[in-house]
């Protein structure tokens, strides 16, 4: 598994893993469209890429919905070591179909510290914005989740992950 990004925490909490299989990313998902059904109807989807692509297809077929729209934002850096840092914002592609986002659904993988949430939320302030995971640093910017996670926790996506053996838990521990 990739490391998990350097977020400036309090170093003697350790960091918290979260892997998510397939099957459980598919489950979620499918419960964020249960709780969007009863909302007025929704002209597209805006998708964040790349983690919000998956939710994002779920919803859309839940929902019976064919319009699906992209944001761009990468949030993360990869370093050589396969090591994930918070770095800048960068906004490669706008939800441009959208235009200020009323009628639209964003739908990304999770809300973390909120800064991916506040540039959409700065792009597209009438869209409805749902996330299937939030941490609390993020909960606040989205209108809609199905799992939090505390913000010491690192969620392990099925795409970043490969089966592999691994120490318990209490071995992790710094001693």
């Amino acid at each position: 598994m990739p490391s998990p990004p350097n977020l400036d925490l309090d170093m003697t909490t350790p960091q918290k893993s979260f892997p998510v299989s397939w099957e459980e990313l598919h489950r979620t998902s499918k419960a964020l469209a249960w709780r969007l059904l009863d909302l007025e109807p929704f002209q597209g989807i805006i998708a964040v890429t790349r983690g919000g692509l998956v939710p994002a297809a779920v919803v859309a077929r839940e929902l019976n919905l064919r319009l699906i729209e992209t944001a761009c934002i990468a949030s993360y850096d990869q370093t050589a070591h396969g090591q994930q840092l918070q770095g800048q914002l960068n906004i490669i592609k706008k939800a441009h179909a959208a235009e200020n986002g009323a009628g639209w659904l964003i739908v990304d993988d999770l809300v973390d510290t909120g800064e991916t949430a506040r540039a959409l939320r700065k792009m597209l302030p009438e869209a409805y914005f749902a996330s299937v995971y939030a941490k609390p640093a993020g909960r606040p910017l989205v209108d809609t989740f199905v799992t939090e996670v505390s913000q010491d926790t690192w969620i392990y996506f099925p795409w970043d992950m490969e089966p592999q053996p691994i120490q318990p838990i209490a071995g992790q521990r710094p001693r």
